[in-house]
């Protein structure tokens, strides 16, 4: 009833929420996408997105559908790899970001290691900044992790906004230097919120860095700062700070998948891999 290669393409639509980043990711026209997702809403009898020419956002019957198309794809793809003998193996030097120690990135690795148990997977969790140093020095073979807005590396899974965060009691003295919460050197977040306050001349001191997210989010809940941070992850315990204490706007952050540039016998693991957090990716982030 459900084709695999239109619940792909819905999938890359659901967490790009754009046709022409569908597209792109895919290597498909745009229409072809359009046509993809038109043949499963038929198919389904339902509304699966609602669109303009402004806006795509999933109907409640497309959150539904996320969770049967992933199903299916993941039945699928053992169903395949079970008849064709093709069973992937090798040792896979994996580095994700401090970002999603506290989202549902292990369900996803969880699910490629039962269809891949002999794929010896590595779990490296640092700061974007020494994944993306690590990697350049063969040390891992693929990362998910934040990169500026200007770099050029990688395949994003998703772009955000980087907002201030703290505790919900907090209140900023416009008059004293602001309180910051930060990871150590090389920190995405921490260059980006000094640059954004030096910019507007804003004075500011460090309170307490840590290379920890959860030594981070203790540290803001007991109300010592302000930290940076992704929109779509705000921890709980936390709330965004509002606009009237001032400051400045941080811009946006790409989370990416980044491969290592040495060809190694884990490639088509850390493709595999990259696969099902693309297709998964909306769960990084989602509620």
């Amino acid at each position: 009833m459900y084709d695999p290669s239109h619940l792909r393409t819905f999938l890359t639509v659901a967490q790009t929420l754009s046709f022409t980043q569908a597209a792109r990711r895919l290597g498909l026209r745009q229409s072809t996408v359009s046509q993809h997702v038109r043949r499963l809403e038929d198919a389904a009898g339902r509304q699966l997105f609602s669109r303009d020419t402004h806006s795509v956002e999933l109907t409640e019957d497309g959150e539904v559908m996320l969770g049967f198309a992933r199903r299916i794809l993941e039945v699928h793809e053992q169903a395949t790899a079970f008849f064709t003998g093709t069973r992937l193996r090798g040792r896979l030097r994996f580095g994700a970001s401090e970002d999603f120690v506290l989202t549902r990135l292990p369900e996803i690795l969880e699910a490629f290691r039962y269809d891949h148990p002999e794929v010896d997977l590595e779990l490296t969790v640092e700061l974007s900044g020494t994944l993306h140093e690590q990697l350049a020095a063969g040390k891992l073979d693929l990362v998910l992790a934040k990169r500026r807005p200007e770099d050029p590396r990688g395949e994003p899974v998703w772009h955000d906004e980087l907002v201030w965060i703290g505790a919900e009691r907090l209140r900023l003295d416009p008059d004293r230097p602001v309180p910051l919460i930060v990871y150590p050197p090389p920190g995405i977040t921490r260059a980006l919120a000094m640059e954004a306050l030096e910019r507007q001349g804003r004075a500011w001191h460090v309170t307490c860095t840590s290379g920890s997210l959860n030594g981070l989010i203790a540290a803001a809940r007991a109300g010592l700062g302000v930290m940076a941070h992704s929109r779509g992850m705000v921890p709980p315990g936390l709330v965004r700070v509002p606009d009237r204490a001032g400051l400045p706007e941080l811009g946006r952050v790409d989370f990416v998948l980044v491969h290592g540039h040495r060809r190694t016998s884990a490639q088509s693991a850390a493709d595999a891999l990259a696969a099902a957090i693309l297709t998964s990716g909306d769960r990084l982030h989602r509620r």
